[in-house]
């Protein structure tokens, strides 16, 4: 009976570690990500891009009408670089819930954005990742942008 114990507490410790190991291979992918998009560095970016990622938006119009944008992942690479360098940004995540399938996650995180110093929207992103050649990336984001309902 005792080797059972010990043979399944070793499966259960080992399951536990390998889950921790890629919640901190997919966190590290979307720090390094944000730590590109700060930087507008497209180079830090670009690895952790599926060549078919896509980016939507939920918000509203100026007139309260929701809306759904898309943007493919090298036009959105396109606009980072040229943001003017005298203008700063910054979104900050403000929590983590990762959730793994095998090679596929997904990563729901809360956040602020702040632009030139001044606070701009909050929301939400949802991150698809595919671990592929034991490299983990992001190939679809979606966001929500709000104004109200924000807690800065």
């Amino acid at each position: 009976m005792k080797q059972v114990i010990v043979i399944l507490s070793l499966f259960l410790y080992g399951s536990i570690n390998a889950q921790t190991q890629n919640e901190i291979e997919i966190k590290n992918t979307i720090e390094t990500f944000f730590e590109g998009f700060h930087k507008q560095d497209s180079l830090i970016m670009k690895p952790l891009m599926h060549k078919s990622l896509i980016l939507q938006t939920v918000g509203k119009d100026r007139g309260g009408v929701v809306e759904l944008s898309t943007t493919k992942g090298s036009d959105f690479l396109k606009s980072i670089v040229s943001i003017p360098k005298e203008s700063t940004f910054q979104e900050k995540i403000l929590s983590y819930n990762i959730q793994i399938d095998g090679n596929m996650a997904n990563v729901w995180t809360n956040y602020e954005f702040w632009f030139n110093s001044k606070f701009s929207h909050c929301g939400v992103n949802s991150f698809q990742l595919i671990k592929q050649n034991n490299t983990w990336q992001i190939f679809y984001l979606v966001d929500t942008r709000r104004r109200e309902n924000c807690k800065q």
